[in-house]
């Protein structure tokens, strides 16, 4: 029973770093979806935060000006 040789296909290292490349650009650009989106929720949290305690300072019985005081120590 003879075997028979397989022929193996040879890629350049050309081909592998261009292959390489785009794979990296797809990661990036999937980095930076990323990125964008945590931003967007973390100005969401912010503006949440800032209304809370605008709310909390209206609601207070103390002065603005206690107030400051107050946070700054």
């Amino acid at each position: 029973m003879a075997r028979t040789k397989r022929t193996r296909r040879t890629v350049s290292m050309d081909d592998k770093i261009t292959a390489m490349q785009a794979k990296v650009v797809r990661a990036k650009k999937r980095y930076d979806a990323a990125v964008k989106a945590l931003e967007a929720l973390m100005e969401k949290r912010e503006e949440s935060r800032r209304r809370e305690l605008m709310d909390a300072v209206r609601r207070s019985d103390h002065t603005y000006e206690e107030i400051l005081c107050f946070i700054r120590g």
